[in-house]
């Protein structure tokens, strides 16, 4: 199982302390022992310790997409993944990676 952490501030302008929240993120190192991620936003900050199950060279996380101002991290494993995917693909959704959390975050933007 990975190793999520996160900070949510409900003072307007906040930005979570980095340092507070790469020391919950690494604190759980042996939750993730392949790869580690970080994403500091207006008023959240997520971490991320990654096992890779699916994907293991794009799986990234937090993952961020920016433009339409989302942020996830995501521990399990969607085993229609694939199907919901297609599904997205078909009504025009472009994807980045293999992984099945973009999926949930296409997902997410898209329904």
């Amino acid at each position: 199982m990975c190793g999520l952490a996160g900070i949510v501030s409900l003072r307007k302008g906040d930005t979570p302390n980095e340092k507070i929240l790469l020391a919950m993120r690494d604190v759980q190192r042996h939750r993730g022992p392949d790869e580690a991620g970080l994403y500091i936003g207006k008023g959240v900050g997520l971490g991320h310790r990654r096992l890779s199950i699916i994907d293991l060279s794009h799986g990234q996380q937090p993952m961020v997409d920016e433009a339409a101002g989302l942020a996830l991290v995501y521990n399990g494993e969607l085993y229609n993944f694939e199907l919901l995917k297609a599904e997205l693909e078909a009504l025009g959704v472009a994807f980045h990676s293999r992984c099945d959390t973009e999926v949930v975050l296409r997902a997410w933007q898209h329904w």
